[in-house]
């Protein structure tokens, strides 16, 4: 199983090359924050069990990451991984994915189903029912994930703010693979997803999932500041427990405003067609949600409102930063 090289061992953590953003890859209109998908050129990746660590001791700025490899070998005791090998990242051998596996699989059927389409186009619906049931299949293991790496156990203790870390197992111009690494009590705050569809899978934990959808014709407030909010019905406001099935979201239905707030540490598997991309009009944005009760609107009835919330648009929050590591899990085959 891949497990092995994609999470090293505390004894071989070493600071891994940054992982190299496209060209496109989109940049937030606030710059104090980076984009979860961009790349920093002062940002380090590492292994989840390095992850563990920094969340365990509250750090989280790249400036403490040379004490903290010196810190290793003393602080062992706090990864409590068992260690039946030792790897090195110069020496890894990378497993790459057989023709029929299921993450290649994956893989052919995003290209089929994301070939040629533009924003906001959907795919027909036997390609999001292909796709779907391919995804559905996806375990763990098949991007080099299991219950007993230190990171997805129950008892690990989070000081301070926790980050969330995410790993991109492919991109093209069409669709990106991205997988998402919540400790718990982390949080991917409200956002958006403007021109995509997104086929989404939990793959490990238990997850707190929230999504709004904007009501179309636009119906706005605005509250006591002065800023606009916009009405939004709820599409999800309850707690999923992998292993479950994938959901989807389009441009304007099927919550694609949501926000992910891990109970137990989680794993995510997100298909994003195509990927953001600030310059093509796909930036992310982000948004705070406000009870319906709070400024009740003609159009939708008092007892329908726990269905609807009003959505303000916000610059981006701090708690969006996310960690990048290498993906080492099983390679895909490109073919495109």
């Amino acid at each position: 199983m891949a497990s092995s090289s994609l999470f090293q061992s505390p004894s071989s953590l070493k600071p891994q090359k940054p992982i190299s953003s496209p060209s496109a890859a989109p940049k937030c209109h606030n710059t104090t924050h980076p984009h979860p998908f961009e790349s920093s050129n002062n940002t380090s990746s590492y292994s989840l069990n390095e992850i563990v660590y920094r969340s365990q001791s509250g750090g989280s700025s790249t400036s403490s990451t040379t004490a903290t490899m010196k810190r290793r070998e003393e602080e062992r005791w706090v990864y409590g991984v068992i260690r039946k090998k030792k790897y090195c990242s110069k020496n890894r051998k990378v497993k790459h994915s057989s023709s029929d596996s299921a993450l290649q699989r994956l893989f052919v059927s995003c290209k089929d189903v994301f070939k040629g389409l533009g924003n906001g186009t959907l795919p027909l619906p036997h390609q999001v029912q292909e796709l779907r049931s391919v995804l559905d299949k996806i375990r763990p293991q098949d991007v080099g994930l299991s219950n007993d790496l230190q990171f997805f156990k129950p008892n690990t203790k989070v000081k301070g703010t926790p980050r969330v870390t995410y790993t991109t197992i492919y991109k093209c111009s069409n669709f990106s693979l991205c997988c998402f690494f919540i400790p718990a009590t982390g949080v991917i705050p409200l956002h958006n997803h403007p021109g995509m569809t997104v086929f989404s899978k939990l793959l490990l934990g238990k997850m707190h999932i929230k999504s709004y959808d904007l009501v179309d014709p636009i119906s706005t407030k605005k509250n006591s500041d002065g800023s606009q909010l916009r009405l939004a019905k709820l599409k999800a406001d309850s707690v999923f427990t992998a292993p479950c099935n994938t959901s989807v979201l389009y441009p304007t239905t099927g919550g694609n405003i949501h926000a992910f707030t891990a109970i137990t540490p989680c794993a995510v598997l997100d298909v994003l067609g195509p990927p953001y991309s600030k310059q093509d009009g796909r930036d992310c944005s982000y948004y705070r949600d406000h009870p319906f009760a709070a400024y009740p609107n003609a159009t939708v009835t008092q007892e329908e409102g726990h269905y609807y919330g009003w959505l303000e648009e916000i610059e981006v929050p701090p708690n969006s930063e996310m960690d990048g590591i290498e993906y080492l899990g099983p390679q895909i085959i490109d073919t495109i």
